[in-house]
């Protein structure tokens, strides 16, 4: 018998968001919660998995090479187990015990948090010396291949190489990485509306569709290709709801090259304003706000935050406020008293 354990964190992203599976940018923040899981070999060919979070089941086992889909969170293993098979993997059975302090639905990343630990574990249980590049990749085609989600790979590239003090800009195009440290002087207090989103049967395929439809019409092979070009022109070729989904894509890749400046120049109060308008444009372009996000937005920044938005993929899930540091978790609590959910702090960052 032999056991190994394998850990990876969840993200926020300050700026960058649906840009990922359009060839964009995108500005991850690695948190420090995350998923841990100890894996221990069995002599046959069974998989067991136990968890302590709130998902069912709780307690599940299937058998390498007869993976099937079910559509729980089980899926995201199985896609893994049956990747690495496919790919020449010499794998056997095992338990794995997996711990997380990471909210799950919350647009925080768990799904490629647990994807990444997993794979973390048996690699190292099984000798697969999998490097950082192969890991993200099995750990996307898990989420889009089993779990049925065509997201990008924004949260398996900021599990594995985020940092939990520095920006990550990444650009989705040819995934090349810059570190770009944050100011002193800020913080981002993370708030979870209580509210939950499902990608996979959630409004976030049809986005992806969408944005794969007008690349059709404006003969592009992705949104990535009109940044330079003139976008009030792009837009008149498209109909609704497709030009509003095409001018979110392409003015929040200019957001996040105005972001890089506003942290490396330290000027919290643009990155601010970048922020909100982010949310705005989440909201009525991109359509993926709810009511319980705006309001938390609204909350935040009338107690003084300097910007705030929604964080993730939408549809539910967190937001983010940017505020001075060492004011994070007041203005959190205060946030929260006058909020009409049940909705909780999860972490200030960094």
């Amino acid at each position: 018998m032999r056991s190994a354990t394998g850990f990876a964190p969840g993200r926020i992203n300050l700026i960058g968001e649906h840009t990922d599976y359009n060839d964009g940018l995108v500005m991850p923040i690695a948190l420090r919660l995350g998923v841990a899981i100890e894996a221990t070999s069995r002599d046959n060919n069974m998989i067991r998995l136990t968890t302590d979070a709130a998902v069912a089941p709780r307690d599940v086992a299937y058998v390498l090479g007869a993976e099937e889909r079910d559509g729980t969170w089980v899926d995201r293993a199985r896609g893994v187990t049956a990747i690495l098979a496919r790919d020449g993997a010499a794998l056997g059975g095992f338990d794995a015990q997996i711990t997380s302090n990471l909210p799950i639905g919350a647009g925080l990343g768990s799904s490629a948090a647990f994807s990444i630990a997993l794979l973390r574990a048996i690699s190292t249980l099984f000798d697969l010396a999998l490097d950082d590049t192969a890991t993200a990749r099995i750990a996307h085609a898990a989420e889009n291949e089993f779990a049925g989600a065509r997201s990008g790979m924004l949260d398996q590239l900021a599990s594995v190489y985020g940092h939990s003090s520095d920006a990550l800009l990444i650009d989705m195009r040819d995934q090349g990485t810059q570190v770009i440290p944050l100011s002193p002087t800020i913080e981002l207090a993370v708030i979870d509306s209580g509210t939950r989103h499902e990608h996979a049967t959630g409004g976030y395929n049809r986005r992806r569709a969408e944005c794969e439809e007008a690349c059709v019409q404006l003969g592009v092979a992705s949104l990535r290709d009109i940044d330079e070009r003139p976008l009030d022109e792009m837009l008149e070729r498209l109909p609704p709801p497709l030009d509003r989904r095409v001018r979110h894509v392409v003015t929040e890749n200019a957001r996040v090259r105005r972001a890089v400046q506003a942290v490396r120049s330290r000027d919290d109060v643009t990155l601010g304003e970048i922020l909100n308008a982010s949310h705005r444009s989440l909201r009525d372009d991109y359509e993926v706000s709810t009511p319980q996000l705006d309001q938390l937005v609204v909350l935040a920044t009338a107690a003084g935050a300097l910007g705030a938005r929604v964080v993730g993929g939408g549809f539910g899930g967190s937001i983010i406020a940017l505020v001075q540091r060492g004011e994070g978790r007041e203005l959190a609590a205060g946030v929260l008293e006058g909020y009409d959910g049940a909705g909780h702090v999860v972490a200030i960052v960094p």
